[in-house]
């Protein structure tokens, strides 16, 4: 690939209702060429539906999308970019009556297979048994062998270390770290927040169908760097703890903690008005980033849920 090539996934005000329903309305991103680009959200955000747009496998209400600079509404273009494409989706099915060997050979003879031995020592699975006889664990490193062996410029990806135990998991860390380094692009969904702040440059945060947030992992933490546990006399409301340069504020009885960047005098002048019993100070996790963004866990969406009964377009 080129400078000038175009970036591996664009989407422009991509939208896709259910009827009344939202499942995802006007996601605009452009993920860079050797970029490990994180999707992320619980279930029912809204990541699938959007995967399946950009596969082609539902049509959008409305917007633009684009695989490798080509348009996924269109067959032919789509049928292109799909040659280097790998997919590995979160709810892997095979047919139970052939063998794991099978199903690389048929995946092999459609794009190829060069790095199929290669990823079998890595992620080895009985190749001899019917894939009826996996554990969840060995679908998933079937699956990751079929995606991967062709060497796509592209892997798409939805929730892709479902299954697999740490170790393994740490393997297939290791291999998008590889791709990246020969250009490969990665992009998943996940809601993992620990290996979205391991392995990814970019993350998109998405809520209800809409894009939220849209920066790297770094400077998503920086906005909430540090977490502060206050416990006060006082029963102050949650909102006479916010100032600038807090990310989110929660209370637990007479324990208050807050989520902010490192704007320590704005905390002690705050502070300075109650009787403090305790306080503790940390560096903040992703998931305390995450919370600002969620608050309570969301109930799973109706757009998703009507997307899993769609049928594919």
């Amino acid at each position: 690939m080129t400078s000038a090539d175009p970036s591996p996934i664009e989407t422009d005000g991509l939208t896709k209702y259910y009827g009344d329903v939202r499942g995802l309305e006007d996601l605009s991103i452009a993920v860079e060429r050797g970029e490990i680009f994180g999707f992320l959200g619980p279930n029912g955000a809204g990541k699938s539906t959007a995967i399946r747009l950009l596969l082609g496998l539902l049509k959008p209400t409305d917007g633009e999308a684009r695989l490798l600079g080509r348009d996924v509404t269109d067959r032919t273009e789509l049928c292109e970019a799909k040659r280097q494409l790998g997919y590995l989706p979160s709810d892997v099915t095979f047919y139970n009556r052939v063998t794991g060997a099978d199903v690389l050979d048929y995946f092999g003879r459609l794009r190829g297979d060069q790095r199929r031995a290669e990823l079998l020592e890595r992620f080895p699975v009985p190749l001899e048994r019917n894939v009826k006889a996996y554990s969840s664990g060995n679908r998933q490193k079937l699956a990751i062998v079929a995606a991967f062996m062709h060497d796509p410029d592209l892997v798409i990806m939805d929730e892709p270390t479902s299954g697999l135990d740490p170790l393994v998991q740490n393997e297939f860390y290791a291999l998008l770290e590889e791709r990246q380094e020969r250009g490969g692009t990665s992009f998943f969904s996940s809601h993992i927040l620990s290996e979205v702040r391991r392995v990814c440059d970019r993350v998109g945060i998405i809520r209800k169908g809409r894009l939220i947030e849209l920066d790297t992992v770094d400077n998503i933490l920086a906005e909430g760097g540090t977490v502060v546990t206050v416990q006060l006399a006082e029963e102050p409301p949650v909102s006479a703890l916010e100032f600038p340069g807090t990310a989110h504020v929660e209370r637990q009885d007479d324990t208050y903690r807050l989520v902010l960047a490192q704007e320590f005098d704005a905390l002690i002048d705050r502070l300075h008005e109650y009787t403090v019993l305790d306080l503790t100070v940390r560096e903040a996790s992703i998931e305390d980033v995450f919370m600002h963004f969620y608050g309570e866990t969301d109930d799973e969406d109706d757009g998703e849920r009507a997307a899993q009964s769609e049928p594919d377009a």
